[in-house]
């Protein structure tokens, strides 16, 4: 019989960089990589002051709602805030009947 490997199963952790996790890292590097583009074409095309101010606030506005968007979660859920009774008195559900078509 030939020589036996163990099988690499992954980390087993979920995916993280400097605090952005799976789906985010991708939205964090568009963030950089969309400022730096936009700051370098409105730099060359106007006034390069204008330029680095356009690129420094696009990263940070980018990161920013990137974290934000993580701290809703993976999933786009709702949050229902506030306090929700259900009715105690159950006699008054009636299921719909279907109507007959009368032509």
């Amino acid at each position: 019989m030939g020589k036996q490997f163990s099988i690499y199963k992954g980390l087993q952790k979920p995916l993280m960089y400097k605090g952005f996790q799976g789906k985010y890292i991708g939205w964090g590097i568009t963030s950089l990589v969309m400022g730096l583009v936009l700051g370098g074409l409105i730099g060359s095309l106007t006034d390069m002051v204008f330029g680095g101010i356009l690129t420094i606030s696009t990263i940070t506005g980018g990161l920013y709602f990137t974290s934000q968007q993580q701290k809703k979660g993976l999933h786009n859920k709702t949050r229902n805030l506030g306090v929700f009774l259900p009715p105690t008195d159950l006699k008054h559900y009636h299921h719909a009947k279907a109507e007959k078509n009368t032509l």
